[in-house]
């Protein structure tokens, strides 16, 4: 008994003791270059009742105006081997509103439930097709008011599509990696990626668009900061 106490205490020391020499990696994206304008999206007259004030325009650049770019997903691609992670009891959530999918880029850890739901008052189907060997590709219809449809990939996979086959405009990009250690840039190229143990890693951010790039970054005492540029290139715009 005595045995069993030493070991629990020993483990709650050992976590304490991660926890105090955590950091934040905190950073921004800056976009070299000058996007192309956004496009109105074609809506169908039932999702055009939605957006009484016009129709939403895409999304390829979300920028601040002054080289700030958000939608840009931030994880630690190498640095972790052999450390294994608790999987989220709670379930990250993907909303269809106004027949548009929200956040249109997320994150999730592998095996952690992912809650698709819909406020729409129109027909959604949920379809999506994972890249990756042992994610599953699925299609389900979901009815206005319906339950949430739940999914969970297996392995890691930057990034996951989904999309509706009914309204071909609406998808969305789900990174899914197998730790917790990601973030998604803000509009103004801001993220931060929380509570990193000390180490050394390679970090990468990545945009649908502009691509992806890597640094390499050390965590000590006291935040570390990994700025990135994405250079937009011709074939993006």
């Amino acid at each position: 008994m005595n045995l069993k106490r030493t070991l629990t205490a020993t483990a709650a020391l050992a976590a304490a003791l991660q926890m105090v020499s955590a950091a934040d990696i905190v950073g921004k994206i800056t976009l070299k270059g000058t996007p192309p304008p956004e496009k109105d999206i074609q809506l169908d007259a039932n999702c055009g009742k939605l957006h009484p004030d016009g129709n939403p325009k895409t999304k390829f650049f979300v920028t601040d105006g002054k080289g700030g770019l958000g939608d840009v997903f931030v994880y630690i691609k190498d640095g972790l081997t052999g450390k294994t992670f608790e999987v989220p009891a709670e379930a990250k959530v993907l909303d269809q509103k106004g027949c548009e999918y929200s956040p249109y880029v997320s994150g999730v850890q592998t095996k952690q439930k992912l809650a698709v739901h819909t406020s729409d008052p129109v027909l959604h189907n949920v379809h999506p097709t994972p890249a990756v060997a042992g994610n599953k590709e699925s299609n389900m219809a979901q009815l206005p008011k319906s339950k949430d449809l739940e999914y969970s990939f297996e392995n890691q996979e930057i990034l996951l599509r989904f999309k509706c086959d009914v309204h071909p405009w609406m998808f969305a990009y789900v990174g899914v990696v197998s730790s917790p250690y990601y973030s998604v840039s803000e509009k103004d190229g801001t993220f931060k990626i929380a509570n990193v143990p000390a180490g050394s890693y390679t970090v990468e951010a990545f945009h649908r668009k502009g691509g992806k790039v890597t640094q390499q970054v050390k965590v000590e005492s006291g935040n570390a900061t990994a700025d990135f540029t994405i250079e937009l290139k011709e074939e993006a715009k």
